[in-house]
């Protein structure tokens, strides 16, 4: 309890005046009204005492409200009056005030007031030395105040109209390089609820961000069972000392990976499902691998559209195939074919017989129309589109078409020719005559210039160009130009060639030995790989991209190769013990191969 302490000393008189403020004065409030004025307890303590009250003299202290709230405690406002006595020892007397709750002394709390004398003279006024206790008051709290009149209510606004936000998906292009969202807002003047495209005032877009750098590969699992079926995004380490078998994923999606390591010395196998092929590309180069198709017949010429799906071969009969030789339909009459050509598309194809007419189709070899007159016509070649054609007649001219087929002109002098190619617009032509020279012409085949010596040339190719050309000699080399035909190269060693394609660069190219292998290069011809068996190969064509080849058997079958695995569960890629390769699904039932490292062997 904190104490006011107020010590007089004796013979020395003061005066003061104690204004005490009431707790809760003034009453209460209400939202509007106007709160009562509070009421204060005022003291004033007289500087002298009565003799008659106080024998040795003393003070005396005087209390009241202040009524007139001015601070003041005036004689009017005085309603009790106590004195203060000095002691006949001259001891002090101290005054101690505190705050008085409210309760029984005040009801609405005040001051509690003690007088003694110091007995001790400590200069505190111990409750020990309180000779005299009086209360002083608080009055009671005033009434609350009357509420004030509320306020009117203002007038409705007019509606105001809704903006509207449409989101569409924005494509990668000029707005967004790598796609995003194109964000359209505006009012809905009409009040339809959408934003039509009267309405948009503002457009932005939010692009996606450019993507980012690769992840950090797939997962490893160590292997060192004999089998296990690939999952997608995921590495093998075949760690057996036998084969391990990886089988891969079933149903995978475009873009998935599967990495495959040999660890043990048994080495590893990937395993395909029903379906499913592996493009190969360079695994052994082109050619690696060669397929069987169709049956065994007396075949002489094959040739093949760009994309290699379509192709044509000529026994005694001829031939299409839609699905890269692996089915074949027999087309026309029986007739002594001689040799095909095919658009890049395929749609448009010509063929010719020795001793027989020249004939041509527009439905990729369903109906065929005899063209010209009957000739030993012995090879024919065309442009890309179809519509200019060019074939040679052994022991007669070379004859030029503009117009698919169906009027030909004669050109040159008459000559043994034996083969023909074309670029791909049909101005540039190579043609060789058996036992003579080559022949180049740069305008369609009006006119003709004398290349390189005399041969026993069996075959000629072109890439799309013309620029880049290959013949191979009956008994002699290959030989290779990059100046479309102005000067060339012997290649390879002298074998029994009789056949030879280009893709469309001129970088890949195969050749036929007759009872020999087929040779395939990468290099445009400077160096050759053998493949496949020894057979009296007759004829080869080429993909554009070189990676499809198709090769016939005279006496034999038609063979193709894809540079990919043989489809479906019969086809694998197989490496030994630290070897390794790495797929990826691109859709179709087919994997290729991102990556490899050994001398890894394709079936």
């Amino acid at each position: 309890m904190n104490l006011n302490h107020t010590k007089i000393f004796h013979g020395t008189l003061f005066l003061f005046v104690l204004l005490l403020s009431a707790c809760g004065g003034g009453g209460g409030s209400s939202a509007n009204g106007t709160a009562h004025g509070t009421n204060s307890v005022a003291a004033a303590i007289q500087s002298s005492a009565p003799l008659s009250s106080c024998p040795n003299g003393g003070i005396s202290v005087d209390t009241g409200i202040d009524t007139n709230g001015n601070g003041v405690l005036d004689p009017s406002e005085v309603t009790s009056t106590q004195y203060v006595c000095n002691g006949a020892s001259g001891l002090n007397v101290l005054v101690a005030i505190t705050t008085e709750p409210s309760g029984a002394n005040c009801a609405s709390g005040g001051k509690k007031v003690g007088t003694g004398l110091d007995t001790n003279g400590n200069g505190i006024l111990d409750s020990a030395e309180i000779t005299s206790t009086d209360y002083i008051c608080n009055g009671a709290n005033g009434t609350n105040g009357t509420n004030g009149t509320n306020g009117t209510n203002g007038s409705n606004g007019t509606n105001g109209l809704n903006t509207l936000i449409a989101i569409v998906t924005e494509p990668a292009g000029a707005n967004c390089a790598s796609g995003g969202s194109k964000v359209t807002s505006g009012l809905d003047s009409n009040a339809n609820g959408i934003l039509d495209a009267g309405e948009i005032t503002s457009t932005t877009y939010v692009c996606n961000g450019a993507p980012g750098p690769a992840g950090p590969g797939v997962t490893w699992v160590d292997v060192t069972a004999t089998s296990v079926q690939a999952a997608s995004n995921t590495g093998y380490m075949a760690d057996n000392p036998s084969q391990v078998t990886v089988t891969l994923p079933i149903a995978p999606a475009v873009g998935d990976i599967v990495q495959v390591t040999g660890i043990g010395s048994g080495g590893w196998k990937v395993a395909q499902n029903a379906g499913q092929s592996i493009i190969t590309k360079d695994i052994g180069g082109i050619g690696a691998i060669w397929t069987a198709r169709a049956s065994a017949g007396v075949w002489y010429s094959v040739a093949s559209s760009a994309d290699g799906s379509k192709l044509v071969a000529l026994g005694s009969q001829i031939y299409t195939s839609t699905d890269s030789g692996l089915t074949w339909t027999a087309r026309d009459s029986v007739r002594s074919w001689q040799s095909a050509a095919s658009s890049a598309d395929g749609t448009r194809l010509v063929a010719v017989v020795y001793g027989g007419q020249i004939y041509t189709s527009t439905d990729s070899g369903v109906t065929w129309t005899a063209r010209d007159v009957a000739r030993n016509w012995t090879w024919v070649a065309s442009s890309a589109d179809g519509t200019k054609l060019v074939a040679v007649e052994y022991g007669g001219q070379i004859y030029t078409s503009t117009d698919s087929g169906v009027t030909w002109t004669a050109r040159d002098s008459a000559r043994n020719w034996g083969r023909v190619a074309s670029s791909a617009d049909g101005t540039k032509l190579v043609a060789a005559v058996s036992g003579g020279q080559i022949y180049t012409s740069i305008d369609s085949g009006v006119t003709w210039t004398a290349r390189d010596s005399a041969r026993l040339w069996q075959s000629v190719a072109s890439s799309s160009d013309g620029v880049k050309l290959v013949a191979v000699a009956q008994a002699g080399q290959i030989y290779t130009s990059t100046d479309s035909g102005v000067t060339w190269a012997a290649r390879d060693s002298a074998r029994a060639w009789q056949s030879v394609a280009s893709s469309a660069d001129g970088t890949k190219l195969v050749a036929a030995v007759y009872g020999g292998q087929l040779y395939t290069s990468t290099d445009s011809g400077v160096t050759w790989t053998a493949r496949d068996s020894a057979r009296n190969w007759y004829s080869v064509a080429s993909a554009a991209d070189g990676t499809k080849l198709v090769a016939v058997e005279y006496g034999g079958q038609i063979y193709t190769s894809e540079s990919r695995t043989t489809t479906g569960t019969a086809g694998s890629i197989s490496g030994a013990q630290y070897d390794a390769i790495e797929l990826q699904y691109i859709g179709s039932n087919t994997f290729m191969v991102l990556s490899y490292a050994g001398y890894l062997t394709v079936q």
